[in-house]
């Protein structure tokens, strides 16, 4: 790959260390670990910010730290319950542009999610047809993954497209499972692991458009909710598009609840979107 869409570094200081992405084309910075001194930590990102390449810091929190990033001027703008081995973590942001801080589609999401959520959460699942099958993927499927994402997303936060970025992401910590139809893998839903506190999230979703409308995605989904359960992984949650009803309404279907929006958090598609966080305990399957 010639373009770093991506650098996962471990920011070691005196009193800090830190597990920070420096996320080149999504135009952020997210702290996904950290421990020690937290002011310490908090004056390290202020000189990062400085940098005009970043507009956004996400940082996933833990509870006893949120009334100090409070007083560094980092609001709430969703959770995940469970995610550190039981304990909940909330995403903490902070903007260094006005542009990328306003949403010009707020209200629009807040009705869509007003929609879903009074809505019946059911779902009567229904058998694939028999000349359709579904399996979790391997390496070997790497390229055609990475054809699958191509024909589906202008545009990713991630290098999907790339047949090595897939291959590395199912050696290391995604799951996906497939929906294949004539030898062609025409559906893919991935499960990124987080090992160390045992959870996961559901992303990478993705249909040809030529076979949507089926309900493959939710039958995907089960599947991967089922690998986790067999790793005793039960904190399982996604990221989802804010202006996408359907993946919405899948999870809310599958039993999933929301709890907040990330605000102009990542490319896709054609621009930066707001993204929805919805959050499901395996436990109480």
């Amino acid at each position: 790959m010639n373009e770093v869409f991506y650098e996962n570094k471990v920011i070691t200081k005196r009193n800090f260390v830190a597990d920070i992405c420096f996320d080149y084309f999504n135009k952020r910075i997210r702290i996904d670990d950290y421990r020690g001194n937290v002011e310490s930590m908090l004056d390290y990102i202020n000189q990062v910010s400085t940098d005009k390449r970043f507009t956004k810091f996400i940082i996933k929190t833990r509870d006893e730290d949120y009334f100090t990033l409070q007083l560094h001027g980092f609001v709430k703008e969703a959770e995940v319950t469970n995610y550190f081995h039981g304990n909940n973590m909330s995403f903490y942001t902070k903007y260094n542009d006005n542009l990328r801080r306003n949403s010009d589609f707020w209200i629009e999401e807040d009705e869509i999610v007003q929609k879903i959520v009074l809505s019946p959460n059911k779902w009567n699942k229904p058998d694939l047809q028999d000349n359709y099958t579904m399996r979790i993927a391997t390496e070997k499927d790497a390229d055609a993954l990475a054809g699958l994402y191509k024909q589906v997303f202008q545009i990713y936060p991630t290098p999907l497209d790339q047949p090595d970025y897939v291959a590395k992401s199912i050696k290391e910590d995604t799951i996906f499972c497939v929906i294949i139809h004539n030898g062609q893998i025409v559906s893919a839903a991935g499960a990124e692991l987080n090992e160390r506190y045992y959870n996961a999230e559901l992303t990478n979703c993705a249909t040809l458009p030529s076979y949507r409308k089926h309900g493959w995605m939710k039958h995907l989904l089960l599947e991967l909710e089922s690998e986790l359960i067999k790793k005793s992984i039960y904190c399982s949650y996604t990221i989802a598009r804010s202006r996408s009803y359907g993946m919405n309404a899948a999870f809310h279907q599958l039993g999933y609840r929301y709890t907040g929006r990330l605000t102009n958090n990542c490319y896709i598609f054609d621009k930066i979107e707001d993204m929805n966080v919805w959050v499901k305990n395996l436990a109480d399957k």
